[in-house]
């Protein structure tokens, strides 16, 4: 059991790095910008990126995927790697229809958070992820196989509230 306070895990996918640099969406690039500056402060997170994640990346077109790159040097984060009990939970993801095989990345994305047992997936990707049939689905099968609750957010919701409003 480790000392200190608890700490929350948040493991974020590509659309968060994404919107760093998203003019055509001003609003939420601004969102994003204040939550990355945030995390970069506090002391209470853990943060945590997949090779899913990194792949996304990579298949990027320049220059945004070199930006992203060194936009991840800027954070300190811990890297998790697709495993076989990651794939089979996303496969259990896809077969109790919660997404399609088309989002199997999403899938990994969720099932790699669930496992590591973060308290909050941070994305942009209202399709597949920030949506209620998906937040359902994900708290069915979390309480179905006995794994922590996991809450699927956009970085707006994680970002502290000012007291003085």
């Amino acid at each position: 059991m480790r000392d200190g306070p608890h700490k929350i895990k948040i493991y974020f996918d590509t659309s968060v790095l994404s919107y760093l640099k998203q003019d055509d969406s001003p609003e939420r690039m601004a969102a994003t910008i204040t939550f990355w500056e945030e995390i970069k402060k506090r002391k209470d997170l853990d943060i945590f990126l997949s090779d899913v994640t990194l792949a996304e990346i990579s298949d990027c077109y320049e220059p945004k995927r070199t930006f992203m790159q060194e936009k991840l040097k800027e954070i300190n984060f811990s890297f998790l790697e697709k495993d076989s009990e990651a794939e089979k939970l996303a496969q259990q993801i896809i077969e109790l229809g919660i997404l399609s095989e088309k989002s199997h990345d999403d899938c990994l994305h969720i099932a790699i958070a669930v496992l590591e047992a973060c308290n909050y997936i941070v994305s942009w990707n209202f399709k597949h992820l920030v949506n209620v049939r998906t937040i359902n689905g994900v708290r069915a099968i979390t309480n179905l196989r006995g794994f922590s609750p996991i809450d699927i957010i956009t970085p707006e919701m994680l970002i502290k509230g000012d007291d003085d409003e």
